[in-house]
């Protein structure tokens, strides 16, 4: 049974799942990475889109990270890059190969804002397949 997306909107393929890196890259700067926690809200609405089911929740996301200093991050990380191979799979797009363990490795070494990053290159490829 599909439940309706409780981060506020309810799942639509319609959904513009593209966004500019480069702007959300220096808005997380400006921001000290409070926009960064916007982003991720973005794509996980997105990816629950895409897959037409809820598997990504923000605020469980959140409270998670905060309860095990982060650490819930990496996990995500690694899911997130599993749900966007899961995507390209389901609508016959190229697969990014490695891409959750890139996503992991990313995280681990401090880098994770490049996983959001490739994340969003991946979600911007699918979105712009989708519309053609």
């Amino acid at each position: 049974m599909n439940h309706p997306v409780r981060m506020g909107l309810p799942p639509d393929p319609d959904l513009d799942h593209s966004a500019s890196i480069p702007l959300y890259l220096l808005m997380t700067i400006l921001t000290c990475g409070i926009a960064n926690l916007y982003w991720n809200y973005r794509q996980m609405r997105s990816c629950n889109a895409l897959l037409d089911r809820f598997e990504f929740n923000w605020t469980l996301w959140l409270l998670l990270c905060i309860l095990t200093c982060g650490l819930y991050h990496f996990y995500y990380q690694f899911k997130m890059g599993d749900a966007l191979n899961r995507i390209q799979r389901r609508y016959s797009l190229p697969v990014t190969e490695g891409l959750p363990a890139l996503s992991l490795v990313t995280a681990i070494l401090g880098f994770g804002i490049m996983a959001d990053c490739v994340h969003q290159h991946v979600l911007n490829q699918i979105d712009e397949a989708l519309r053609r």
